[in-house]
């Protein structure tokens, strides 16, 4: 089995149902938290659980440089070394090293790049990001891709589409390939008994595979992102992402660009929208028919003291709430928000508490959940007025 997309219910262009992984039904249209190297900072496995997490994303990138991809291989895989039996996504590297600028050089044949921990030099091609995510074991792994910077003309995206679609078809090639034997052997089957704990196996579904989705660039011009979806999917491939951005363009064109493409894209497979965005673009792109997305923005800015709730954006760190004993978002239901004043999330911030960043992370999180849960809600009842769809 690869992954399957259910849909269960739509309205207008949103679509809710259920992604069919290895490691179980995940909801959709998703939000997936982003755990880079294997955790979210701050959160534990069993308390991602009771948020309701279904899907994680890990980076193989980062996870191939520590704690590097044979020592996953040897673990088991991604599921079985960090203890989570729910579905896992990895991200190809084809952003972070993009985002290195002066540590990289793209050829043809891949990127070469300088480590940014200790400046060791690395070469990262389609077939070499395809084989780590295979040794990771994550039940969607993504195709390698250029993420074309911003602003870019029009000869520089369209090289830069050329190369990841044929970046896209050496992956393909190479996970065909290799997909047919057990995991911690070198391929993309992943094995029954992947995740082990307390003495308990969760089931794989006996001989599921990897399911390798592919990417769509073309910059912020929509005729390349029409012509990249199009040779994309003549390609083939069980799922389809648009990538390459938040790289520093204005909002307003992110939209524009996210929903000129998704015409394009095919109705009965998952689409994936890749970095994007605040709860309201969330729940605006969900209404859109995304059916997947991710952000480290729920994370980041817990770390940093700005919190989500349903009343605005909160910066936590301000004097005003140094004394205010009101909990931080009186319409949200999560553990942070039942037991703690804004007063001692204020307190904690201040004083440099690492506790600070669990229970501020563990708010966005929920706050991020519970926004996909009113949409799916939404999609599914035509009683709920969409102007709440972006409230928690």
């Amino acid at each position: 089995m690869s992954i399957q997309l259910k849909i269960e219910a739509t309205r207008g262009p949103a679509r809710a149902g259920k992604l069919i992984t290895p490691h179980g039904e995940v909801e959709t249209p998703v939000f997936m938290p982003v755990g880079t190297l294997g955790s979210v900072k701050g959160v534990s496995q069993d308390l991602l659980e009771e948020l309701g997490v279904q899907i994680l994303l890990g980076n193989t990138y980062h996870l191939y440089l520590r704690p590097g991809v044979e020592t996953v291989r040897k673990m088991g895989g991604l599921h079985r070394f960090m203890s989570w039996d729910r579905a896992i996504l990895t991200d190809s590297g084809g952003f972070q090293v993009f985002s290195l600028t002066q540590l990289r050089k793209v050829t043809e044949e891949g990127v070469a790049f300088r480590s940014h921990l200790d400046g060791s030099s690395h070469f990262l091609s389609p077939e070499k990001a395809t084989e780590i995510q295979i040794g990771l074991g994550a039940d969607i792994i993504m195709a390698f891709d250029e993420c074309t910077e911003y602003p870019a003309d029009a000869q520089r995206a369209r090289a830069s589409m050329e190369l990841t679609l044929r970046w896209a078809e050496r992956c393909k090639s190479y996970f065909e390939a290799h997909n047919h034997e057990v995991p911690w052997g070198g391929s993309g089957r992943i094995a029954p008994d992947a995740f082990v704990r307390g003495g308990e196996r969760s089931s794989p579904e006996a001989g599921a595979t990897q399911s390798l989705f592919g990417i769509v660039q073309g910059g912020m011009d929509r005729d390349l992102r029409r012509e990249s979806a199009e040779r994309t999917i003549d390609i083939g491939f069980p799922g389809y992402a648009i990538g390459g951005l938040s790289v520093g363009e204005p909002r307003e064109l992110t939209r524009d660009i996210v929903l000129s493409t998704l015409e394009h894209l095919p109705a009965d497979q998952p689409r994936y929208l890749m970095g994007v965005g605040t709860p309201e673009e969330i729940a605006q792109y969900a209404q859109s028919g995304v059916d997947m997305m991710d952000c480290v923005l729920p994370t980041r800015a817990a770390r940093h003291g700005l919190l989500f709730t349903s009343e605005g954006k909160v910066s936590i760190k301000q004097a005003r709430y140094a004394q205010d004993e009101s909990a931080l978002d009186p319409a949200c239901d999560c553990r942070v928000c039942q037991r703690y004043s804004r007063a001692y999330l204020r307190h904690l911030y201040a004083s440099n508490e690492l506790l600070a960043q669990v229970l501020n992370t563990v708010h966005n999180l929920h706050y991020y959940l519970a926004t996909m849960r009113t949409v799916r809600a939404w999609i599914r009842s035509s009683r709920a007025p969409a102007a709440d769809v972006s409230r928690a």
